[in-house]
């Protein structure tokens, strides 16, 4: 912390001495800029990535007591339970459970209690889960079921009732970052003119540091206290390059964007000069991204696709195995009963296990398993249970129909949540592409049609002159900090929406981009054409 302030305070005193010696004041902004924002990132980045995880992690609690409450159906054995969930998941709230579940071997304890007293502070309803749990485990038989199924109940009304929320409680704050970060510093581009009849001169590096560095930190701070501050998340799958599902684009990618940037800012210099470089730079970056994820929002389509029919696919292999059919038989069974993406990932397991003579589990996770390189995390589960009811036979028949409920259950708790912050993320959303870029688009064109004796100029103190009071000299500035406002908004509309997933984000900002640009070209032409 102290390195971090003394290097503001040595780059702030550099940058305003530096000012001073070449008599640019507009450097001024800047070193105060400078001097606050290390001090800050160092104060505020840590925290947040740490609340971001935590978020991250606690989406996973419903499905995480879904594995703990199966195996308890299995069997009423608490310790085998916590040690079956925590070995089955793959997140950072299944870390912890298997930390809590060693530090208790030996002492009779299951680890699950001192496991909700910790995560308790940051989601109640995990203590509330746990101990319902735990009271399910010491119960009769008859009564167990109950009281599972009132802990399942509880760790998704818990995600539940916290999504909504808080979807209530940041929509004063979403507001708040809409007006005074995107409308009303767009919309004092327009009254500039007057600012200068009042005797008020800007210089044109003064609104470069303004609207290019402070104004985007300070959006970009105000969207990471918004993440922050969410309760639960439920991000997709994580793919990445490591998949080999992925296509490795990252060279193509940045020849597309700079082969595509170049013609289309080439192309703008025929009708708007000044705008080349914001279109080089939008459409380009737009086009690189779009080609990069495209291929993981793919494999992302083919995971929902899964997951939609997971459900069914438990329940149709529970019924078959409480029947007394072989888990083998009721996966091929199901395979031929369901359609889809889902149908054809158990026809692929059921395959490679009777042609390879492999067990339950090997069809799934081995070498040649169908869920080998699948990145669902709920597949992954789903898999687990069809393996451990291999192993439990019968008995595990109406653990699995009661884990397709879940899985239902939870899909449907997801929806909610997403359709609750629906408004306010396609605000966000619509503000990055299209009225953030019409607003500054139309505002830079009304500058340009303020006469050039109507006050002072933009320099400060220089004679006016067409180029100091046109979009030649006003447009960059705002065209960059309209590509950025939709790459910052864009990113948190998806965060909110969906977590935090790079390749989702990439994607999502990539289609702003060239949106935002083309709609703040097309209102400057069309504004200095109409006024």
């Amino acid at each position: 912390m102290a390195a971090a302030e003394a290097i503001g305070a040595a780059l702030a005193t550099a940058v305003a001495f530096a000012g001073l010696i070449a008599g640019v004041p507009a450097l001024l902004p800047l070193a105060i800029a400078l001097g606050v924002v290390p001090a800050v990132v160092v104060r505020a980045v840590p925290v947040t990535l740490v609340e971001l995880a935590m978020t991250h992690a606690v989406g996973d609690a419903p499905a995480l007591f879904g594995r703990l409450t199966l195996r308890l159906r299995v069997e009423p054995s608490l310790e085998r339970a916590v040690t079956f969930a925590a070995r089955s998941g793959d997140g950072a709230l299944a870390a912890s459970l298997a930390a809590h579940a060693r530090d208790a071997r030996g002492t009779g304890d299951s680890g699950l209690a001192s496991f909700a007293a910790e995560w308790g502070e940051h989601a109640p309803w995990i203590e509330q889960a746990a101990a319902l749990v735990v009271d399910a485990a010491e119960a009769p038989a008859d009564a167990r079921e109950r009281g599972l199924e009132r802990a399942l109940a509880a760790a998704r009304s818990g995600v539940e009732e916290r999504a909504a929320s808080f979807a209530g409680e940041i929509r004063a704050s979403v507001t708040g970052l809409y007006a005074f970060g995107v409308l009303l510093p767009l919309a004092l581009v327009g009254v500039l003119p007057a600012a200068r009849l009042a005797g008020v001169n800007v210089g044109i590096g003064t609104l470069a540091v303004l609207y290019n560095v402070l104004l985007p930190v300070g959006v970009l701070g105000a969207s990471g206290w918004l993440l922050a501050e969410r309760p639960v998340s439920f991000p997709p799958p994580r793919i990445d390059a490591t998949n080999p599902e992925v296509p490795e684009r990252r060279r193509s990618a940045a020849l597309l964007g700079v082969s595509t940037g170049g013609v289309a800012g080439a192309g703008c210099t025929l009708f708007l000069p000044w705008a080349a470089p914001i279109v080089a730079v939008g459409i380009g970056t737009g086009a690189g991204l779009l080609w990069l994820f495209t291929p993981v929002r793919e494999s992302h389509r083919e995971v929902r696709e899964v997951e939609s029919g997971l459900p069914d696919a438990l329940a149709l292999v529970g019924r078959r195995v409480d029947d007394g059919v072989a888990v083998e038989r009721a996966v091929a069974a199901a395979a031929a009963t369901l359609a889809g993406e889902t149908g054809a990932l158990l026809d692929r397991a059921s395959s490679r296990g009777s042609m390879l003579g492999l067990p339950v589990d090997e069809a799934f996770f081995g070498r040649f398993g169908a869920l080998k390189h699948l990145p669902s995390p709920r597949a992954h589960d789903a898999g687990r249970l069809i393996a451990l009811a291999a192993r439990e036979g019968p008995p595990a028949g109406d653990a699995l129909v009661a884990a397709g409920e879940h899985l239902r259950e939870l899909a449907r708790v997801e929806r909610e949540a997403r359709r609750e912050l629906a408004a306010i993320t396609g605000t966000l959303s619509n503000t990055a592409a299209l009225f953030g870029p019409l607003v500054g688009g139309i505002s830079v064109a009304m500058v340009g049609r303020i006469p050039v004796d109507a006050g002072g100029s933009l320099t400060g103190g220089a004679a006016p002159t067409a180029s100091a009071l046109g979009p030649e000299t006003l447009g960059p500035v705002v065209g960059l900090y309209v590509l950025l406002l939709a790459a910052i908004l864009t990113g948190l509309a998806t965060a909110l929406e969906r977590g935090m997933d790079r390749s989702l984000l990439g994607y999502r900002i990539g289609l702003a981009l060239p949106t935002a640009t083309a709609a703040y070209v097309a209102a400057v032409v069309a504004a200095a054409a109409v006024l």
